[in-house]
């Protein structure tokens, strides 16, 4: 005890009070008393608890005393004056006693709002420098301050990355479910609507509005349990990322197998598509705008993708996902309006002459099920940006009170009815107005272009043509994200400091033109939609179903058990169908056109 309290072991003999004069000290050192802020010892025969620096001295008594506190009056007088004690330099003085509340009286932490209060900014008892035993400072970082109940779900802290601060997709976390939906009508409505038409023309009426059907289902399903799958309130961790919660389900060196080449190949398949539209359309806008007495030299196809590419180069220099929430919002109003202003018009002007329904047939047996199975790829296609959920989900704040998955279930509800109100009516009235003479390569808008050019309003056309153009550059913009966020990822895993903006652009820069020289390379739109829609259909339709498996574990034999189970074999065994069908569409239709030669 007279280590740690640093008072001396030999016991005190009190004088009489009648001596006005100080008696002698046992056989203990006298010391003198250093600073006001050091604690004063009486040398008593029983040990005592050293006062706070702002108490005066405690005169001596004739007996063992109690040690009193900070909130007790002060003691009467005592014979003998207290002696203080230097500290042995090998012994450290005692640590200052802080008393903070547990952590279940601090405030539940959130994303958007600050992390628990640290000990640095509780105003100590004492300001010695010397305690090594003091309270740490928490230095968790605002922007990823984990989930959980107030104690922190029995104190299972959870490690997190700081690097997400610096990166385009986590970087901002002040989204809502209007971002959500605007992100998602962005991207889940574009140019793979166009080619559903072609789809119909394979499986016929009634096939075909089945296959649109259970596949609208079905990715509902899934973008709902993708969405409750992104937070896991147990566990305080957030999935701000498709491969992160495959990695969280599947492994580590399986999700790299299963998930990595489809969910970046669907990022840049899809920019490459929209190169490809983007670029036709925008030489089609051109001369609807400049008319057929235009004596303007126009440029090649290739050049225009050229121009469109350099326009989402230009305005993919917005730093994070949150910050294109307006070019989505663009993007979603287009979307909308140029598929409307397609079915309407195709609708309006009536079926073409000669018009068939009947679906088309191969002459072999293995031809016509490779050209089933391509256009149940296409409209596979029609229903993407799966890969694109939890990144949108992971711009919004978040805490147990106030889960994300609230305002992103319904922000994607409203996006994906709207979606709905989109894909069928273009679906099945392009079908109706065009039958077997709908082009395979652009779809209803090269039906458009070729069957009313002259008997539709020119405004209409070019509208139409400029709506297209706007959401492809918008689309690009949040399909390009996960690239980029990935990119910029390996830099700051490196250099351990966020990417400075010339790196940032130059990033940017080279996989725009990465992405225009494929779409140089495969021109043809019909022919890649069927094969991103076979090696994705596993992350929208069968990878989730796995994933609420492997990590909310239902119950065993169950409902959920069984309709989980069933889809998930039946979406890998589709998508490897679908792969090997495109592929060998591709490979059949090679002699119809050339590499690097766009139509």
């Amino acid at each position: 005890m007279e280590d740690v309290l640093g008072v001396s072991s030999t016991p005190m003999t009190p004088r009489p009070a009648s001596r006005t004069q100080t008696p002698p000290i046992s056989s203990s050192p006298m010391t003198t008393p250093k600073a006001a802020s050091r604690a004063l010892t009486p040398p008593i025969s029983a040990p005592i608890t050293p006062n706070t620096a702002s108490r005066a001295p405690t005169p001596p008594i004739s007996a063992p005393i109690t040690p009193s506190t900070a909130s007790r009056a002060p003691t009467p007088p005592i014979s003998a004056p207290m002696t203080p004690k230097r500290p042995s330099s090998s012994k450290a003085s005692t640590p200052p006693i802080i008393i903070s509340a547990p952590p279940s009286q601090l405030h539940s932490p959130s994303l958007s709002r600050s992390p628990l209060p640290s000990t640095a900014d509780i105003e100590p008892a004492n300001t010695t420098k010397t305690s090594k035993n003091t309270t740490p400072r928490i230095r968790t970082p605002r922007f990823i301050t984990p989930l959980g109940s107030p104690i922190r779900r029995a104190l299972k802290l959870t490690t997190f990355d700081p690097q997400d601060a610096w990166l385009p997709i986590t970087q901002s976390r002040n989204g809502n479910a209007l971002y959500a939906a605007f992100h998602c009508l962005s991207s889940g409505i574009g140019i793979q609507a166009l080619v559903l038409p072609v789809a119909f023309t394979v499986l016929g009426w009634a096939w075909g509005i089945i296959s649109l059907s259970v596949a609208f289902i079905w990715q509902l399903y899934t973008l709902y349990m993708l969405i409750q799958l992104h937070e896991s309130s147990e566990l305080g961790i957030r999935y701000s990322r498709y491969l992160q919660l495959a990695t969280a389900a599947f492994g580590e060196k399986l999700s790299k197998w299963i998930a990595l080449f489809p969910v970046y190949y669907l990022s840049a398949g899809t920019c490459v598509a929209l190169v490809i539209i983007g670029g036709s359309t925008s030489k089609i806008f051109f001369q609807i705008v400049c008319g057929e007495t235009c004596t303007a030299k126009p440029l090649t196809t290739v050049e225009w993708y050229l121009v469109f590419t350099c326009g989402a180069i230009v305005l993919s220099q917005l730093p994070n996902l949150n910050s294109i929430a307006g070019v989505s919002l663009i993007g979603a109003i287009t979307a909308v309006g140029y598929c409307t202003i397609i079915w309407v018009v195709s609708v309006a002007k009536g079926r073409l002459p000669g018009v068939s329904y009947n679906p088309l047939r191969s002459p072999k047996e293995i031809d016509r099920i490779f050209d089933v199975l391509n256009a149940i790829g296409i409209v596979v296609f029609a229903f993407r940006g799966h890969n694109l959920i939890l990144e949108i989900q992971a711009t919004m704040p978040s805490s147990e009170k106030h889960p994300s998955r609230v305002p992103m279930w319904k922000g994607a509800k409203y996006a994906y009815l709207l979606i709905a109100v989109c894909l069928f009516p273009l679906a099945i009235g392009g079908y109706w107005a065009y039958g077997q003479l709908i082009p395979k390569n652009g779809g209803m808008l090269t039906a458009l272009y070729a069957y009313h050019r002259r008997d539709a309003s020119q405004f209409l056309l070019g509208l139409t043509s400029l709506f297209v153009i706007v959401n492809a550059v918008s689309s690009f913009q949040i399909y390009a994200m996960p690239m980029f966020d990935e990119m910029e990822s390996q830099f700051t895993k490196r250099m351990k400091k966020p990417c400075p903006w010339w790196l940032r652009a130059i990033l940017r820069t080279v996989f725009g033109y990465v992405v225009f020289f494929v779409a140089v390379a495969i021109p043809s739109t019909g022919s890649i939609a069927g094969l991103i829609g076979g090696i994705t259909l596993p992350v929208t339709f069968a990878y989730p179903c796995f994933m609420w498996l492997k990590i909310k574990k239902p119950e065993e034999y169950g409902k959920i058990w069984f309709l989980n189970w069933g889809l998930g074999v039946i979406g890998v065994a589709l998508g490897a169908a679908l792969v090997a069908a495109s592929l060998f569409v591709i490979f059949d239709q090679n002699t119809k056109f050339e590499f690097f030669k766009p139509q």
